[in-house]
């Protein structure tokens, strides 16, 4: 829709602003690539052929603002702006200034103008529920489960090729208790290395792997096993490319390859500028184009130059002072760009050192990040390391109940065994 004003024609048409909470960074929202990774413009650039564009009306920009959020890796990390396009890219630079200017306490108002989700989806399930109603379905399910099954994940449950998991030694109340199967409905990597099944003739082994779910080129859902390696081939070319002696070390010492190369497009064959990065959990390496490379201005309260911002997204190294932890704690560390992860990670001398010495047994045996659905606090997960008794609160049980207990890690298993006595309680002795 457009409409004139001055003898100007104006689009009606609206386009989303962003703001990175991290960097407290503000975008022009372009797109969100297939890692649900947020793809934004700053306004100081032309825009006009690649911002999102939506109707503006209301039903439009609901349906179209629900699809878009689920499709977000990390949404909690941006608050987002419903603005027209044309003035985006004014509004853009207004809302920077005032983000740069005011308190944090200031920044909260700001929650009152951005696009609730909560309130997208509440105008969605009661449009729903009342079409429904019209049209007199009485065997329609609970709507807003519906909805949420549809919208929240790029896969649905009906979608996972069970059998081919069954295959491997897994179901659906298995990935569940190890918090895994959101991770594979949204699209991506399992966040830890799950034990699988694997036949070898007559044989059968068991293997460390992550996993995810794709679809080929027929519209099925395959599921990718990304097995534990002992190190990268570097012998073998990737991606066209031959990696260097320097490239190696890179890799092998800090898990990033540290520069820019050009790769070749397999579904293309064309060359594209990337990054390369080794994943930490299965020594696979990962790429990434240059176009989804994002640094943000501002990290732990330190704001980045131009070259610096430059140095990290050519992938090198950076070394910064004096940034503010969460506990408002002063500290430095040396940053860099990983592909793998797609943001930038803090190097610091114990994670590499540990990176160095860690080897394929050492990963067999780690203590798990996350126990039935919840994920594992530092302490719980160093006295379960130190072979001590953990406790744990807020697990919940399949019908619904919270319960707590005590944990500890079994070595030979390497699985968290669960308790609801404490093993290191004394017994009480009548005299």
């Amino acid at each position: 829709m457009k409409k004139i004003v001055n003898n100007t024609v104006i689009s009606e048409v609206s386009t989303l602003l962003v703001l990175r909470h991290r960097s407290n960074s503000v975008g022009i929202v372009q797109e969100v690539n297939q890692y649900g990774n947020l793809i934004d413009v700053l306004p100081d650039r032309n825009t006009s052929d690649t911002v999102i564009r939506v109707e503006s009306s209301e039903d439009s920009f609901m349906n179209f603002y629900a699809d878009f959020y689920h499709q977000l890796k990390n949404p909690a990390e941006y608050s987002f702006f419903k603005v027209r396009e044309y003035g985006a890219r004014e509004t853009a630079i207004s809302l920077q200034n005032y983000v740069e200017s005011s308190s944090d306490e200031e920044r909260k108002d700001l929650e009152k103008y951005a696009v609730a989700i909560e309130t997208v989806e509440t105008f969605r399930n009661k449009k729903y529920a009342d079409r429904e109603a019209s049209v007199g379905n009485n065997d329609f399910k609970d709507h807003s489960s519906v909805l949420r099954s549809n919208f929240e994940y790029r896969y649905q449950i009906e979608d996972i090729p069970w059998e081919r998991l069954a295959e491997i030694g897994l179901d659906r109340k298995k990935l569940e208790s190890i918090g895994a199967l959101e991770s594979l409905l949204k699209g991506y990597k399992t966040a830890m290395l799950i034990p699988i099944l694997l036949r070898d003739g007559n044989s059968i082994n068991t293997i460390d792997a992550r996993l995810q779910l794709r679809l080929d080129n027929r519209g099925e859902v395959l599921v990718c096993i990304h097995r534990v390696q002992d190190k990268p081939d570097f012998e073998k070319m990737f991606g066209g490319h031959r990696f260097s002696k320097e490239d190696k070390v890179n890799l092998l010492k800090f898990g990033n390859m540290g520069r820019v190369v050009e790769l070749v497009d397999e579904s293309t064959g064309e060359l594209v500028s990337s990054l390369v990065s080794m994943d930490r959990l299965t020594n696979e390496l990962i790429s990434l184009r240059m176009d989804f490379v994002r640094i943000p201005h501002v990290i732990c309260g330190v704001t980045l130059s131009l070259e610096q911002r430059k140095i990290l997204r050519e992938g090198k190294s950076l070394f910064v002072e004096n940034m503010l932890s969460k506990k408002g704690r002063l500290f430095s560390a040396r940053l860099q760009f990983n592909a793998e992860k797609q943001g930038v990670e803090f190097l610091f001398d114990r994670i590499l050192k540990g990176f160095r010495k860690k080897s394929q047994e050492d990963l067999v045996r780690e203590v798990p990040t996350m126990f039935r659905g919840k994920y594992l606090r530092k302490w719980q997960m160093e006295k379960l390391k130190a072979g001590e008794a953990a406790y744990i609160s807020g697990l919940v049980s399949e019908l619904g109940k919270q319960y707590q207990g005590y944990m500890r890690f079994d070595k030979e298993t390497w699985r968290i065994l669960f308790s609801f006595k404490n093993p290191n309680a004394k017994k009480k002795i009548n005299v």
